[in-house]
Formats: structure tokens, C-alpha cells, sequence
């Protein structure tokens, strides 16, 4: 069995040799946490890294800031760090989740400690660090002490989790308006699943998909479970020691509606795996760790990115400081760069595909600047990187379907003298707002499919088919 902390993962560092040049020029490290005083430190899991309207990217960390208690930062896809929000205590303290990114514009996280009880927050920030707490955690019923970021639901409402509290002793999903009305969706029990770690996705048909770390029918290995908006809920899988167990990461539905995700312990060899599963619950293993040289016990869950196959960051197995892996949907397993300390120690936080088509992410531990607490050779306050694997740009809709007349927003690059947008081939209305940002409408006629953007450099293709709603 495997198993690692909720907060800084303790690594050693193995110094590596022979680091091809290809390595070398497909990944870059962009910022080393610590560098500066105040300082984001030891970002780690959930750890969201949300892109914003502007290109730039977002997230949080847990450790670091002029007070330490954790900050809201903004990192530029050059390398580029400015902290936008310092947290004090009482409007919250160690956020773990990240960010996610809402059709406003704003960024919604949440916060593990602090508000006005000290069981953790949710928040909404400004692209510029105005931040307003819209919800403290009480500590009863309503469950304490979230881990993940909410996500923004179809019906513009919020929803997540809670690790801890809630009626039934072991987490909460809860669904948040904008304003901050709270409702306790479910409490989890043990029986049905225990300590909700990663955010939840939602499915086309409108309903939530997320994990817990424990707890579930078959020896607290965690499960996945299905929720409505309205809170109606079952659990699609239980884990076994067998399969891998106690997923610290989210699943993401991919394009051919499977799930995917990691499980971070236990498996065929003790380091976990990477599964596949069915909508209707069916679970195949398709990779299990070794704990060598492919790394091991993946806290981090996967992204599918725009060429189809999956990518994700392992901690390392047998001390070593962790690698940056693909997989295909049939487990063909490769290792695309290993961390050697220097560049970065211990990734836990789930890789982003920026819209310009490389890889951001970000490491626990390593790194050039101020130790935040790691037990390595270098310690190190971990590491922003990027990874380049030679995908072409493209654009993303926020948020991923609609109706006929709705509006819907583009994220990408180079808009400035678009000419055309289409959803299936069917010309939309668009207005271009910034040259990483525009809206067009869902055009009648239009069915479920790609939508491309015409602009003076090229056409763009989005990342995922847009879901057309009767």
C-alpha cells in the first residue's frame, strides 16, 4: 500500500542521469515557488489550475503568502507570478482546491480552514484579487473543511463537497447559489463513501460525477459516485484493494463517455492505477504502477487532451521525485519527462491544457526557491512548469453545451479578425472582446458537434464536441 499527505508530500531527491535533450526542450520550468517573499508555496492537491478570459493562468496555494496562510495566484504562460490575494484567517486559510472558472469572469475556490467559524470557506475572487467569502462552514450539518473547488453547474449554481462533518459524519455535497444560499445536497455515511478530495464534472445529461478518498461497500477503498442537482445519489463503483483504491483525484468523462481517472494506493503492485469506467459502472484497470521507474501513487487525476489520449503526473515510486506520463484509452502507458528534483519534486496537482495546446502544472516540492517545508535534498518550494508535446492551439466553450439562442464564451488565442464562427458547420453570430476571448450564439439548426473559429492565423478547432440541448 501507498498513501500520501493532504499537504506537502515528503520526497528525496534522486539525482538522475542522462536527461535526453528532447526532454529538456519539450518541458520548461516557468517559476520556482519562493523565489520572492510571500510567495505562493507547495501547491498540492486538488490544486485546480483554472485559464482565464485574459490567457493567464490561476490557481492557488495552500502554504506561502505575506501571512502564510496560503494565496490566489496568477501565473502568465510565460512564467510571469503576481499573487493577487493573501488570505488573513477570517476570510479563510489554506486553500487546497485551486480555482475554477465561472461564465462571469470570476474564479470560485474554496478554503480548508479560516471564515467565521474556522471550518473553511467558499469564495468567489476577481481576475484583479477582489475577493468575497459566499459561504463559511459551520462545522454541523453542512459538513467542514472542503478540499475541492465548486464547479458551475448548467443552471449557473455552484456544487461541490466537503471532506469532513455533515449529518451522516463524513462529508457533505452541497450546491451554492451565486449569492451564497447554500443547500446540503447529500451526507455521506461511509457506507456510500467517505471524505469527498476532488472536485466534481458534470455529465451532459446534467448530472454530477465525483470520487471520496474512503469509504464505499467493499473495504474503504473509495468510490464513484453520481449525483443530481437535485440530490438524488448513488455510487457507480466501489473500489477493492485489487483495483487500486483511495482516489484523491476527480474522473473526467472523456469524448467516448467513459469515465477515467487514478486511484492513488494499493493495485498490482502496491503504487496504484489509472481505470476506466463505464456510465453504467463496469471498471477496467488499465494501467497499475510499479513504483520504479513509471513512477507511482498518482494523487493527481488525468486530463484528455486535444490529440485523445490522457495525461498525468505521478509522485514517484521508491523515493524518486515523480514523472509526467501519457496513456491511451486501451493502457498503451509511456513516461514523457522525470523530475529530477531541480526542476520540480513531487507533482500532485492534475496537469491543464492551455488553449495554445501545451501542458501547465505545477510540483509539491523541488525547485530553486525558499524549502517550504519539503523533506528532500533541495527542498524546494516546489515548481510552475510547462510541457510541450507539439498540439495545435484551439478553443474551449464555457460552458460546454446550450440551447438555440443561448451565448456562449470562447476561450483561446488570436481572435483579433475572426471572420468566422460555426457550431457543426452552421455560421453563429460572435463578437470578438478580447484577442483570447469571444461570444457567439448558438445558431438554429445547429446539432451536436464541433465548433470551429476562422481567424487571420488559422482556423481553430474546438477541444470537445459542443452539446446542442433540445
Amino acid at each position: 500500500m501507498r498513501r500520501t499527505s493532504h499537504y506537502v508530500t515528503i520526497a528525496i531527491l534522486m539525482l538522475s542521469v542522462g536527461l535526453s535533450s528532447a526532454q529538456a526542450q519539450m518541458y520548461s520550468v516557468l517559476y520556482n515557488f519562493g523565489t520572492s517573499a510571500g510567495d505562493p508555496l507547495n501547491p498540492g492537491t486538488p490544486g485546480v489550475i483554472a485559464q482565464g478570459r485574459d490567457g493567464n493562468l490561476y490557481s492557488t496555494s495552500s502554504n506561502g503568502g505575506s501571512q502564510g496562510l496560503g494565496s490566489v495566484f496568477r501565473i502568465t504562460p510565460t512564467g510571469s507570478l503576481t499573487v493577487l490575494y493573501n488570505f488573513d484567517g477570517p476570510h479563510g486559510q489554506a486553500p487546497l482546491g485551486g480555482l475554477t472558472l465561472g461564465t462571469d469572469g470570476s474564479f470560485y475556490g474554496t478554503t480548508w480552514y479560516g471564515g467565521a467559524t474556522g471550518n473553511g470557506t467558499i469564495f468567489r475572487i476577481t481576475p484583479k484579487g477582489q475577493l468575497t467569502t459566499l459561504y463559511s462552514f459551520t462545522g454541523g450539518n453542512d459538513g467542514f473543511q472542503p478540499y475541492a473547488p465548486p464547479i458551475e453547474g448548467i443552471d449557473g449554481n455552484f456544487y461541490g463537497t466537503a471532506g469532513f462533518g455533515g449529518a451522516g459524519g463524513f462529508g457533505t455535497a452541497y450546491k451554492v447559489t451565486p449569492s451564497g444560499t447554500f443547500t446540503v445536497l447529500h451526507a455521506f455515511d461511509s457506507t456510500d463513501g467517505s471524505i469527498p478530495i476532488a472536485p466534481l464534472v458534470q455529465d451532459i445529461d446534467g448530472a454530477f460525477y465525483g470520487t471520496t478518498q474512503l469509504g464505499g461497500s467493499n473495504g474503504n477503498g473509495g468510490v464513484v459516485f453520481r449525483i443530481s442537482s437535485q440530490g438524488a445519489f448513488t455510487d457507480i463503483v466501489a473500489f477493492t484493494v485489487a483495483d487500486g483504491a483511495n482516489p484523491y483525484s476527480p474522473v473526467i468523462q472523456a469524448t467516448d463517455k467513459n469515465f477515467y481517472g487514478t486511484l492513488s494506493g494499493w493495485g498490482a503492485f502496491g503504487w496504484g492505477s489509472i481505470y476506466k469506467l463505464t456510465p453504467q459502472g463496469s471498471l477496467t484497470v488499465l494501467y497499475d504502477f510499479n513504483g520504479n521507474s513509471d513512477g507511482g501513487g498518482p494523487d493527481a487525476g488525468l486530463v484528455q487532451a486535444t490529440d485523445g489520449n490522457l495525461y498525468g503526473v505521478a509522485s514517484g515510486g521508491n523515493f524518486n521525485p515523480g514523472t509526467i506520463y501519457r496513456i491511451t484509452s486501451a493502457g498503451n502507458f509511456s513516461v514523457l519527462y522525470d523530475f529530477d528534483g531541480a526542476s520540480g519534486s513531487s507533482p500532485t496537482v492534475t496537469p491543464l491544457q492551455h488553449t495554445n495546446g501545451l501542458f501547465y502544472g505545477d510540483t509539491t516540492c523541488g525547485g530553486s526557491g525558499v524549502n517550504g517545508g519539503c523533506i528532500s535534498a533541495t527542498g524546494g518550494g516546489g515548481v510552475f512548469y510547462s510541457l510541450n508535446e507539439g498540439l495545435e492551439p484551439f478553443v474551449s466553450p464555457l460552458p460546454g453545451g446550450g440551447a438555440v439562442g443561448n451565448v456562449i464564451q470562447f476561450l483561446g488565442q488570436g481572435f483579433m479578425g475572426t471572420t468566422t464562427v460555426s457550431f457543426n458547420g452552421v455560421p453563429a453570430k460572435f463578437r470578438v472582446l478580447t484577442d483570447t476571448f469571444l461570444g457567439a450564439e448558438v445558431p438554429r439548426g445547429a446539432k451536436t458537434g464541433f465548433v470551429t473559429v476562422t481567424t487571420p492565423s488559422g482556423t481553430l478547432k474546438s477541444n470537445r464536441q459542443f452539446f446542442v440541448h433540445p
